[in-house]
Parts: structure tokens; sequence; C-alpha cells
């Protein structure tokens, strides 16, 4: 159905769809990458793709196709250079409540056998960095450390946590119910402080998978045995065990409830 003409150019609701969907796109994605220089670069895209639309309105064939080639090159750049700008871009969206109603979020019997290790070692002031997994895919890093594809319980945490155990160094990543790997390898956070806090290695790597990914960390210190959260990039440090089962049960099960029931209640016929 045709809406109106511009110039030799007829617009259908089809093409304001079309325009209107492309709008939101772009413009998430300069939100995700605001601040950043993938965020400049995606601004010279965008005006090589709308000089390419124009060259080939006009039948400027030379132009229009080195432009299409310029398009093409610059895009494969985009995805090499800026990867850890789009991969933080695609943890924002599986972070949405809505995406994560279609992922499995089966994490509540697992957070007692967490919050009893947890309490364990920061009475003996153990260091342990616990990773729980919620929507975003986890696999690059458990590839990184020894698969287990254990069922989770205190005895087996406190077991790879034990300073004499050849796995208590790095990350144990946690699915489920199921301890997916231990001793794995994760991405340091730049942040080496907050505050007066001067980070070591562990928190920061709590923070780093946080940053990238929607997983909660829970972080014991070997030094003070302060038990910490990190979720979103931010960290919650030296908190109570009561706090520590609180913000999981938050985390991981009572804002997927909420999210569940503000679903049904949309849907329901009034």
């Amino acid at each position: 159905m045709e809406l109106f003409n511009v110039g030799f150019l007829s617009v259908t609701i089809i093409d304001v769809i079309d325009i209107l969907l492309v709008t939101f796109v772009v413009y998430r994605l300069y939100r995700g990458m605001r601040g950043t220089i993938a965020a400049q670069i995606l601004v010279g895209l965008l005006v090589i793709v709308l000089l390419s639309v124009i060259a080939q309105a006009i039948n400027l064939k030379a132009m229009g196709w080195i432009l299409r080639t310029l398009t093409d090159v610059w895009v494969i750049a985009m995805v090499i250079i800026f990867q850890p700008e789009l991969r933080r871009l695609l943890s924002t969206i599986a972070r949405n409540r809505l995406v994560r109603l279609f992922l499995r979020m089966n994490v509540s019997e697992s957070i007692e056998e967490i919050v009893a290790t947890a309490l364990e070692l920061s009475k003996k002031k153990q260091g342990a960095l616990i990773i729980i997994a919620r929507g975003t895919g986890m696999k690059s890093f458990i590839e990184t450390g020894i698969i287990l594809g254990a069922q989770i319980s205190r005895s087996l945490l406190l077991s790879i946590f034990n300073p004499r155990s050849p796995l208590h160094d790095g990350a144990v990543i946690v699915n489920d119910r199921t301890v997916e790997a231990a001793r794995c390898t994760l991405p340091l956070s730049s942040n080496t402080r907050i505050g007066d806090l001067v980070l070591g290695t562990r928190h920061r790597a709590g923070l780093g998978i946080t940053e990238q990914t929607d997983a909660v960390a829970v972080i014991i210190s070997e030094e003070t045995g302060a038990i910490s959260i990190a979720d979103n990039g931010e960290l919650l440090y030296k908190i109570s065990v009561k706090d520590l089962r609180i913000e999981l049960r938050e985390r991981l099960v009572l804002s997927m409830q909420r999210s569940i029931k503000n679903v049904k209640e949309a849907i329901r016929p009034q």
C-alpha cells in the first residue's frame, strides 16, 4: 500500500516499518557502544551506507560499487576489532528479563549449597571464586578449566577449594545444579580498585566475567575471609552470609518470578 511519494521514490507502509526497525537497531547499537571508539566507527559506517544508497539512487555505478565494497570491509573490521564491545552488547541483551524467561534459570536449589560453602570457606579464610551461569553461554570459559559435570554439593565445592587441591586456583562455574568445571580462567576487569579498596586478581576476575556475561560471581577473600558478590560489573564487598543468601535469591530466583508474573498479567484476558 503506497502512502506517499518523495520525488521519484514511492513510500509504502512496509518501508516505514523497515525504517523504524533499522532506526531502533542502530540506536540500540549506538547506546551499547557509546563512549567507546566503536561508536565513532559505527557513525562512519552509517555515513558510508547512506552515501552508498544515494549513489545507487542517482545511478552512480562506480561510486556505488566502491562504497558497497567499503561497507562490507568495514563491517568485517568492526566484528574483529571491536569483539569485546559487541560481546558486552549481546550480553546486555541476554540480561533482559523477558529474554531470560526462555532460558534455563533453575539455580534455586544450588543457592543453599553455595551459601553453606561460602560460610565455611570464609571462616577458614580459604579463597574461592564461584560463577553462577544465567542466560549467557559460558562454554568458552568452561573449556579453559577442568570439566567436571558433577552435581553441586557443599562437600564437592569445599574439596575443590581446599588449598591442597590441584583445582583450587581459578574459578568454579555452576549451571543449574551442575558444577560444570573448575580451575577456569576468566577475563580480568580493568577496574583495579573501587573507592579505597584495591582489588586482587580473584575480585577482578569476578567483576570481569560479570562485565562480559550475565553470570553472578561469589568471591571469598583468602586474606580476610570477606564474602563478596559481583553482578553486572558491580561489586558488593564484605557482606554477611545472610545477605549473600538474600542477594542470590533476589538475583537468581525472585527477579525471574516477578518477570513471569508480569508477563502473565500482561497477556491475561481483560
